[in-house]
């Protein structure tokens, strides 16, 4: 099995210049190396039959993306509108600012079949693209953002990857975000 890192993901997890809430210590070549050589501790079924996540026990100092929101650091929460690349629309989005979060126990990426990823624009020999990662203190998937659900409704055109809403999944994630939030640095 081969796995690329996307054009899509790279510069998310390995900015221009480095930012202290994505991968550290390494490079988007040595991780992408480490992802095919080292097995993953376990696989996960995604949110669609051609999205699978491999979880790795972390071997960098990558901190956890998603924080607790708690009456301690709320005040520290803020929003605005981003896009993930420059084709995509704008979202509101929020997070945390000036926080200090702990080293992740375990990096889960997010894989995609080849398939999937050419009816999203990229050509690709290897059998799976690495679309994202999330950094966790346990072993299981983080919710997708609620935004990000929808997104994905709306089909590739508008970034997304045309799986429609699952409304259970839905709710639960917007429990899991409405008490926690990712942050910046």
């Amino acid at each position: 099995m081969t796995i690329i890192l996307t054009d899509f993901a790279r510069p998310r997890l390995f900015p221009r210049e480095p930012r202290r809430n994505t991968i550290q210590d390494i490079t988007a070549e040595e991780f992408e190396r480490h992802l095919n050589e080292v097995p993953p501790l376990m696989v996960l079924d995604g949110y669609a039959p051609f999205c699978k996540l491999h979880v790795h026990r972390n071997w960098t100092s990558t901190r956890c993306l998603a924080v607790p929101i708690t009456d301690q650091n709320r005040h520290l929460l803020c929003s605005g509108y981003d896009a993930r690349t420059k084709d995509e629309l704008p979202v509101l989005t929020r997070w945390f600012e000036n926080i200090d979060p702990p080293v992740a126990e375990y990096l889960i990426v997010i894989l995609y079949s080849r398939e999937q990823l050419a009816k999203e624009g990229t050509v690709t020999d290897a059998d799976w693209g690495l679309v994202g990662c999330m950094y966790t203190a346990e072993p299981m998937e983080t919710p997708m953002a609620p935004i990000t659900m929808m997104r994905n409704a709306l089909g590739v055109e508008e970034g997304g990857s045309g799986v429609l809403l699952d409304r259970e999944a839905y709710r639960r994630s917007v429990e899991f975000w409405s008490a926690h939030a990712n942050w910046r640095g």
